[in-house]
């Protein structure tokens, strides 16, 4: 196996420890898959539910099994031939006291041995931060937890080091004030004692000498004088550009990878490194250097090495990082548009913009959000990036006349119109590739800014990158290096922040589209574009992975696929939008709080599209229990979803009216005894949609496996999967149940028949993997091969081969066939009755002469006449076809 051939995604925590994974390695091996994909296995924050809050590189985690474990998951897999792929987070760290390179810095300062390791300022122009690092970590302002005693001087229990302590949390004293505050402990037992006066002054003036500064954590977003991952204050910004930084994160893998434990990297978040390209070529290198050492057993491939990137409509992934592609959200994106019917888009539009008062785009929209988010949430690093350009606008009499306020203004408009997640600018200066999306960037700031500014924004360019730093004297050469790094982390957080985090849940046109990875202002795809995306990707990364879920999707992948199909029936969903909301307006009325009953008319929108996404298929009226946990659910999501439009609520200021009233309508809406009309109408209306959903679903599925590229399995995901936002889709996974369908004998009329339990999901990702893995050579190295499709419903199925030699395979998925779906079925199946499909035929490629294929989905015979295959034939069964 040269390299991985279908991967699955599993979510390691202390519940679902390493231990548990050995279990299912024999059930993962008969679904087809080559590659357990992990999450960060290093050791995280105590209670950690993900891994990307790393405190120790150097370990696996204990909560998880320790190495020990992940040796004895490792010798299963080679039972197998399987191999292990690792998330690897090293841009930054989770920030506790059980982290030894944080403490050290906190306890230290710049002379802590890992002073360098972090993204500090030890320089700051601010007094009470020079020499030290702000800590906002007190809910409440200084003072006010100084003068009520919050704050206390106690001997750690283990080191016997004098600490400071606030309720659990404990922060470290400067080495050379221990024996004067253990002295005075010793002497005086109230001597830090804030309730005296004394005691509270000699607490304070001790705190002001320590390495950094205890804030109130409001403080962070405008005084935060180091780099975090995106605005959260828990987790710090590594340098990994310094090779003694990078060489002490990676240390442990290299180890693994060496000695055969680990066979694969997946970046977390690569945009956050300084400098992405060294990077991956580093590692690269670095997992080539040690490939020879590696045992015997340990599969025969070069490393693989994938990147978590968010690639903006017509970005490439640049080949010269030396990477084999991303996790897939490219790829989930491309398959979402193309399920989506144009025909529905106006309608669509209109409804929104009528519903939510705002005819502003998505792009407008989150153009918004940024420059909020600009302002409060990433203040502190937007200033620390103006003092930067403020120095390099001193090095030239030319510009030393331009104003930190002037410098903010077009700073902003940049920041603003910037159309991709980031540049890669270096010493060198902008590529030819990064001076596009800069050049769009620029073109927008210059439409917002007055005559006045363009000078600047024009020299500013120049600053950015538009000039090789390596061009100048070395002391600008700095200042210039430290601008572009600090510019280019920046736009990745924010756009983050701005479209996933934000606009993602202000705008509701269709939430299918608002997901990871996607542009909500791209509503849809034709096969055409959809074949030269595929074959674009195959040219350049035959190896990246493709995703339809991850452990970050807003919605399930088949939450999604049905959401889609409103796309096809928007008038009919129109109107029934229309009659739940004069029927609701009741549940308004007594949940909410005048003059604005909540919730309001767009929230409450999104909340329906929700509940579509997420209605389980077997869950009816007279389940009260199961209609109370899903309204459970959704109230979670529906929290969430309100803090991070940052509009009527948020995470920094909640609204716990607006909030309350908002759950308040979704439990009286979602009452059988209350609303029992509109469930009976969500029922029916599911039942109605859900079996073209499944057709979406089981298309995007048998694409996700077939096209070139790894296919990536997030688990639980070979069944239905109708999950919102984490947590909700990190749920436990019903493993028990997926393996009894290992053994349940194949009935193709009955998974049809039953198609609500996920059988007819599990069967076709099952029969596709395991055609892979007898086939690994065709869908390694195999061509891409779009086929023409002729007659009458022609623009409704989507085929392609895939051909090596004399091998072939052909795939025919339907395309936006909700009304051939509707229109065929009384009894709401995913079926297109056969003579549905007319004329049709799919045409095979000159050289391929097959008389006959056998149907790999249901081992049936599908018959070749002149060259074409007729779609009734090959699609009598199952509304998919794999023909090999």
């Amino acid at each position: 196996m040269s390299a991985p051939r279908a991967t699955v995604r599993l979510q390691f925590h202390e519940g679902f420890p390493i231990t548990d994974a050995i279990e299912l390695v024999e059930y993962f091996h008969k679904l087809g898959i080559s590659d357990i994909y992990a999450s960060p296995l290093t050791r995280a924050r105590a209670g950690s539910t993900h891994g990307y809050d790393t405190i120790d590189y150097h370990v696996i985690s204990p909560e998880l099994g320790g190495e020990e474990a992940l040796r004895k998951l490792v010798a299963r897999l080679r039972e197998f031939g399987m191999g292990l792929i690792l998330d690897i987070v090293p841009n930054h760290m989770g920030v506790s006291p059980d982290n030894a390179w944080w403490w050290s810095v906190l306890r230290e300062g710049p002379n802590s041995a890992y002073a360098e390791y972090f993204d500090i300022e030890w320089n700051s122009p601010d007094p009470s931060l020079k020499g030290k690092l702000l800590a906002p970590y007190l809910g409440d302002p200084y003072g006010k937890v100084l003068s009520e005693g919050q704050l206390k001087i106690e001997r750690d229990q283990k080191t016997h080091e004098p600490v400071v302590t606030y309720y659990d949390a404990r922060f470290p004293i400067a080495p050379e004030h221990h024996e004067e505050v253990l002295r005075l402990m010793d002497e005086t037992p109230q001597a830090f004692d804030a309730a005296r006066t004394d005691g509270r002054q000699r607490l304070h003036e001790l705190l002001e000498r320590q390495h950094y500064r205890l804030a109130w954590w409001r403080t962070a977003a405008e005084e935060i004088n180091w780099r975090r991952f995106f605005e959260i204050s828990d987790l710090a910004g590594m340098r990994a550009e310094r090779d003694a930084v990078r060489d002490d994160i990676h240390s442990l893998f290299f180890r693994l990878y060496e000695e055969g434990l680990v066979d694969g990297l997946r970046v977390d978040h690569v945009d956050g490194l300084a400098d992405p390209k060294a990077y991956c070529r580093y590692l690269r290198a670095e997992l080539e250097k040690r490939a020879d050492r590696r045992p015997a057993d340990a599969p025969k491939r070069v490393p693989y090495v994938v990147v978590e990137k968010i690639l903006a409509a017509g970005e490439p992934l640049a080949t010269a990082w030396e990477t084999d592609g991303t996790t897939g959200y490219d790829f989930m994106s491309e398959v979402g548009q193309w399920l989506h019917d144009p025909q529905g888009e106006a309608t669509l539009t209109t409804m929104w913009q009528s519903i939510s008062g705002s005819t502003k785009t998505f792009t407008e929209l989150s153009r918004t959000a940024r420059r909020q988010l600009i302002q409060q949430n990433f203040a502190g690093e937007f200033d620390a990036l103006v003092r930067l350009l403020h120095r390099i606008a001193h090095f030239d009499l030319m510009t030393r006349d331009w104003s930190p306020s002037a410098i903010r203004r077009v700073l902003t408009e940049l920041l603003v119109y910037f159309p991709v997640y980031r540049t890669y600018a270096d010493v060198q200066g902008r590529t030819e590739d990064d001076e596009v999306p800069f050049t769009k960037a620029r073109e927008g700031a210059h439409a917002s800014l007055r005559p006045a500014d363009y000078d600047l924004l024009d020299t500013m360019a120049g600053w950015l990158g538009g000039q090789a730093p390596q061009d100048f004297p070395e002391d600008q050469r700095s200042v210039r290096l430290q601008a572009i790094r600090r510019f280019q982390q920046l736009t990745s957080p924010l756009a983050a922040k701005s479209v996933e985090d934000t606009g993602f849940y202000r705008y509701g046109r269709l939430l299918s589209r608002n997901e990871v990875g996607a542009d909500p202002a791209i509503f849809s795809m034709e096969s055409d574009e959809f074949h030269e995306r595929v074959r674009g990707r195959a040219e350049s990364f035959p190896l990246a992975l493709l995703a339809t879920a991850t452990h970050d999707h807003k919605r399930g992948e088949d939450g999604r696929a049905r959401l889609a199909v409103l796309s096809e029936r928007a008038t009919e969903w129109e109107a029934l939008v229309t009659r739940w909301c004069e029927r609701h307006a009741r549940f308004k009325h007594e949940a909410g709080e005048e003059p604005a009953p909540s919730p309001l008319p767009a929230d409450e929108y999104m909340l329906y599209q929700s509940l579509i996404g997420a209605w389980p298929l077997d869950l009816s009226v007279n389940d009260e229990d199961g209609i109370r946990e899903l309204a459970g659910r959704l109230s979670d999501w529906q929290t969430k979803s309100l803090r991070e439009a940052k509009q009527q609520s948020s995470w920094v200021t909640p609204d716990d009216s607006y909030e309350n009233a908002c759950n308040g309508f979704l439990f009286q809406m979602l009452d059988p005894q209350a609303n029992a009309d509109t469930l009976l109408e969500l029922i029916e209306f599911i039942n109605r949609i859900g079996p073209a959903g499944a057709v979406n679903s089981l298309s995007q599925t048998l694409l996700r496996m077939t096209i070139p590229g790894v296919p990536d399995l997030y688990q639980g995901t070979e069944m239905w999967d109708f999950s919102l936002v984490d947590p909700d889709n990190r749920r436990p996974v019903d493993f028990a149940l997926r393996k009894q369908a290992l053994d349940t004998p194949f009935d193709v009329a009955a998974l049809v028949d039953h198609w609500r339990d996920g059988r007819i999901k599990f069967e076709v990702v099952r029969r596709t993997l395991n055609f892979r893995k007898q086939h690994e050579a065709l869908f390694l190295e195999g061509d891409y091969l779009p086929l023409t499709v002729e007659g009458a419903e022609s623009q409704h199925v989507f085929a392609f081969a895939r051909t090596q030699g004399d091998s072939v395979a052909v795939v025919i998925v339907p395309h936006r066939v909700a009304t051939m779906v509707l229109g065929t079925n009384e009894d709401a199946k995913p079926r297109i009755a056969a003579d549905k499909w007319g004329d049709t035929v799919v045409c095979l490629p000159e050289g391929v002469n097959v008389q006959q294929f056998s149907s790999v989905l249901t081992d049936a015979t599908c018959p070749v006449a002149g060259g074409r295959i007729r779609v009734a034939d090959a699609l009598a069964d199952l509304p998919i076809a794999l023909l090999g």
